[in-house]
């Protein structure tokens, strides 16, 4: 996916508040959430996204500490959508 497409799903209301389902082209799908850091602006220009998976995301909550988080390339996301049952973090 582009970079604009991502940050337009995100930006709409699901950067860090939503866990999200990311479908990529070839790795097994992932929940987790994105976060925002100090290197936001600069990561998402590369189409580079930092996203906290799900087993990291009740620890990421109490601490915020973004080294829990791993930055994925947009490039290889197939699709962004909301799962079904959307755990409200």
């Amino acid at each position: 996916m582009i970079n604009e497409a991502v940050a337009k799903f995100i930006e709409a209301g699901n950067l860090s508040k939503k866990t999200v389902k990311i479908e990529f082209k070839k790795r097994n799908t992932i929940l987790g959430i994105f976060v925002q850091s100090n290197d936001y602006e600069d990561l998402k220009s590369k189409n580079f996204w930092r996203i906290v998976t799900e087993t990291h995301i009740s620890e990421w909550m109490e601490s915020k500490d973004n080294r829990l988080a791993k930055i994925f390339s947009g490039a290889e996301f197939n699709r962004i959508t909301l799962p079904k049952q959307t755990p409200v973090v």
